[in-house]
């Protein structure tokens, strides 16, 4: 067999594996495996059928009557059970959940989910091509199929910010001649791609000219914006705001890629999908990010199935778009159906209600049996991955802000999401801003050794009263040292303890350092295991509770993360200042008048 052939999804077009599915769906010989007493879901038709299935190396070779045949070298028992096919994850970061490729494959794999769509764009904004490269080889020898994407946006906003890498048109195109790499990850510079930056439009065209996926991020566009959006190649959306705005997308032509990662909008997603009466082709399941607790204790993408059904979605649609609809968008025609001549990657469901896998087959193989991968994966080097930190002590002063006079007007960041560019004015007390009532600080220091690592300043209205600070250096999608908090000492302690320890998160307060998290792996991933990591990260979310408290649906602990994404319109602090996408302005000091 060639190497072309041993490429997926071109290894299932080895002759002699095809001549040995027909002799076994002949009934003319015996298959590997046969799989009995089950019923399948048709994820075409929607319908549920009693059949048995066999299965010969990778390939499914029959689906026939129930007890019509057993000659098989070995027979897995489905009684009782619904078999679907194995589940896919349209979008994600595995940098998200802060465990390694292995362990991310390790908790997935036993609830259902055999494929991913990996964006490393985490990987390559601190480490630049060596993180995609890594991510590339470390996800060689898992069960679990990662399609890994090239970073589009690194960083996501040239100009206003500066991340550890930058990623053109060049790097782009040659990052899309590897056969691992399925095509371009979300296009998260949006302005960028609608007003024809030079730039954006070459790696959209590489992109296009690669004849891969061209992804998108598409959060807020409507009416001429989405249209030059898609124009441009862009296909794709996951950042939906409301059920009006599925709407819109869908009927536009492009494809969603429907996240979990905002609960409070999917109920409203399940309404107006039931209001088509139909599951429309182009809706696809993604995960997008998942923390390493909600990993732990929910699962992944079969996670966002539970849910749907539970906001009242049918199981065969939630099924249908996590599978069938997904493999097309991915240009699959191997995955995401139960018949023959299609890639083995089932799953063995006990209900269409709870989803929980009683067994999960992987190119024909077992690969997970109740809740417990079967063959523990191999671990792989992490070192490439250290020392991402680039960053001396900080002194108290350093979160502070110098002045003249007594008084200052100031430029303000508005509101935790969609954010809006406010005023206020604040006293100048000996030689510095004091922070206005009401407001919070956030302070961005650039981290990867490209810059000064002066941390910018600004502040935040509408995030409460803060009585201490937090820490992180995952912070999207720069990962710049980013620290929020209602004083200075409390700030410079937060981030001391998180540049101590390599990178991760802390928390500080009342002049003590509270708990902190650490992630040495580019500071974004911990190398210990998921549980180890989910009962660290649940201490930062319970310490966060004291200093800060969290209004729904937009003031969370989640917004942290994304209070630096740059590309996303309105004004958001990045290590060279308060930044717009719109102007393309970068604000270096919030002071915009001494009184």
């Amino acid at each position: 067999m060639t190497a072309t052939l041993r490429q997926e999804p071109a290894d299932l077009n080895d002759p002699v594996l095809r001549a040995r599915a027909v002799v076994a769906a002949r009934g003319d010989s015996p298959f590997d495996v046969l799989i009995t007493g089950g019923r399948i879901l048709d994820t075409v038709t929607g319908l549920i059928r009693e059949a048995d299935i066999g299965l010969v190396g990778a390939l499914i070779a029959s689906v026939h009557a129930p007890a019509s045949r057993s000659d098989s070298a070995s027979v897995i028992d489905a009684t009782g059970s619904i078999i679907s096919p194995g589940l896919i994850d349209t979008h994600m970061h595995i940098e998200s959940s802060m465990v390694t490729p292995a362990e991310y494959a390790e908790a997935v794999l036993p609830r259902g989910v055999t494929t991913i769509v990996w964006d490393p764009h985490e990987f390559g904004n601190v480490h630049g091509l060596d993180g995609v490269r890594w991510a590339i080889e470390a996800s060689r020898c898992l069960p679990l199929r990662m399609i890994l994407l090239a970073p589009s946006c690194v960083p996501s906003a040239p100009g206003l910010e500066l991340a550890g890498a930058d990623f053109d048109a060049n790097i782009i195109a040659d990052l899309l001649r590897t056969p691992a790499i399925g095509g371009v990850a979300e296009v998260m510079n949006m302005r960028g791609v609608i007003d024809g930056d030079p730039r954006l439009t070459a790696i959209v065209n590489a992109g296009l000219t690669s004849g891969k996926l061209v992804c998108g991020h598409a959060r807020g566009l409507d009416g001429a914006d989405l249209n030059a959006f898609m124009a441009a190649g862009v296909t794709s959306d996951h950042e939906l705001t409301s059920g009006p705005d599925l709407l819109q997308k869908l009927a536009a032509g492009m494809t969603i890629e429907l996240r979990g990662s905002h609960d409070h909008l999917l109920k409203e997603f399940v309404d107006a999908l039931d209001g088509i009466g139909h599951l429309p082709a182009t809706v696809t399941l993604c995960t997008d990010d998942v923390f390493p607790d909600e990993l732990h204790e929910n699962g992944g993408l079969d996670d966002v199935v539970r849910r749907l059904v539970r906001y009242g979605m049918r199981p065969e649609w939630a099924l249908g778009a996590a599978t069938f609809n997904a493999a097309q968008r991915l240009k699959r025609s191997d995955l995401g159906l139960i018949a023959a001549g299609r890639r083995a990657d089932l799953v063995l469901f006990e209900d269409l209600a709870d989803f929980k896998a009683r067994a999960v087959i992987a190119n024909g193989r077992l690969v997970a049996e109740d809740g417990v991968v079967t063959e523990p994966t191999q671990p792989f080097d992490t070192s490439p991955l250290l020392r991402s930190v680039r960053l001396a002590q900080l002194t108290d002063d350093d979160f502070r802000i110098p002045a003249e006079g007594t008084r200052v007007r100031l430029a303000t960041i508005d509101r935790p999401r969609f954010t809006q560019w406010g005023e206020a004015e604040a006293d100048v007390r000996d030689g510095f801003v004091v922070p206005p009532a009401g407001s919070a600080m956030i302070a961005v220091a650039h981290r990867h050794g490209l810059a000064d690592g002066k941390p910018r300043i600004g502040f935040l209205t509408g995030w409460g009263e803060w009585r201490g600070a937090f820490c992180t250096t995952v912070s999207h999608d720069s990962h710049n040292l980013t620290v929020f908090g209602g004083n200075a000492r409390d700030m410079a302690l937060a981030a001391n303890a998180v540049i101590e320890v390599g990178g991760g998160m802390a928390v500080a307060k009342d002049g003590q350092v509270e708990v902190r998290l650490p992630l040495p792996l580019s500071g974004l991933v911990s190398d210990a295991s998921l549980q180890e990591t989910a009962n660290g990260f649940a201490g930062i979310r319970k310490a966060m509770e004291k200093i800060v408290d969290w209004k729904p649906p937009y003031l969370v602990f989640k917004a942290c993360f994304g209070a630096t994404l740059a590309c996303n319109v309105g004004p958001h602090q990045t290590d060279r200042g308060i930044a717009d996408v719109v102007t393309g302005k970068v604000l270096e000091s919030p002071i915009l008048e001494t009184l």
